[in-house]
């Protein structure tokens, strides 16, 4: 093994949560209750405060192989020892094999990151960006409720493809496999599909109800 192994692989306490897929930079906000999670906490919080949240599929029962270390930034102690507490997203990880599963799992896992791209993937983060916004239009023309993009949705085409990941609703299936990929470019494009598709389906509904209007 060589050095760059080495600094590559860690043992890692982890956090399964159902349904829950956490992507580098991206805030998660937890409520800590369960007694073996209130100890995995209070050992993360001596230590570099990190821990390895990893999406449970709750009808086939299993836990993802692959998964976005969380470190907390802020926490507050509740008076029964529960506790509140935000994370922030930073490298993604792939088990690599299981430690221990009491009190709580801790994995042996190598982190990993995007392929360095071969191709300028600006035009393709610019592509992305317009449809998210014409997502947002069409949303808030649907729906007569004031919606917009949030000021610190990324530039950078890594960050982006993140952001957009993070903020897809009710596809936790999606969202492992976007997270699971070490390409940007097919993040990008497979978000710009989903967009798309939305982008389609809130034009097609907008025109429908306009018309209805007319006819009244």
């Amino acid at each position: 093994m060589t050095s760059s192994s080495r600094i590559a692989v860690r043992e890692l306490p982890l956090f399964p949560l159902p349904e829950v897929v956490l992507f580098p930079g991206r805030p998660l906000p937890l409520h800590i209750f369960e007694f073996r999670y209130r100890i995995m906490m209070n050992t993360i919080l001596e230590s570099d405060r990190r821990f390895g949240v990893l999406m449970v599929d709750p009808v086939k029962g299993t836990i993802a192989n692959v998964g976005c270390c969380a470190e907390i930034i802020h926490y507050q102690r509740l008076p029964d020892d529960r506790m509140k507490m935000l994370t922030l997203g930073q490298q993604r990880f792939r088990v690599l094999e299981y430690v221990r599963e009491k009190p709580y799992r801790v994995a042996l896992v190598e982190w990993f990151e995007d392929q360095t791209p071969t191709k300028d993937l600006r035009p393709l983060a610019s592509e992305v960006e317009q449809l998210l916004r014409d997502v947002v239009r069409l949303s808030a023309k649907l729906t007569e409720q004031n919606i917009e993009l949030p000021e610190d949705v990324p530039d950078l085409p890594t960050e982006l493809s993140y952001w957009v990941a993070s903020n897809l609703y009710g596809v936790a299936a999606e969202q492992q496999s976007l997270l699971e990929m070490r390409d940007t470019a097919a993040r990008l494009e497979r978000e710009s599909e989903i967009l798309t598709s939305t982008r389609n389906h809130l034009a097609a509904r907008t025109v429908l109800k306009d018309t209805f209007n007319q006819k009244l």
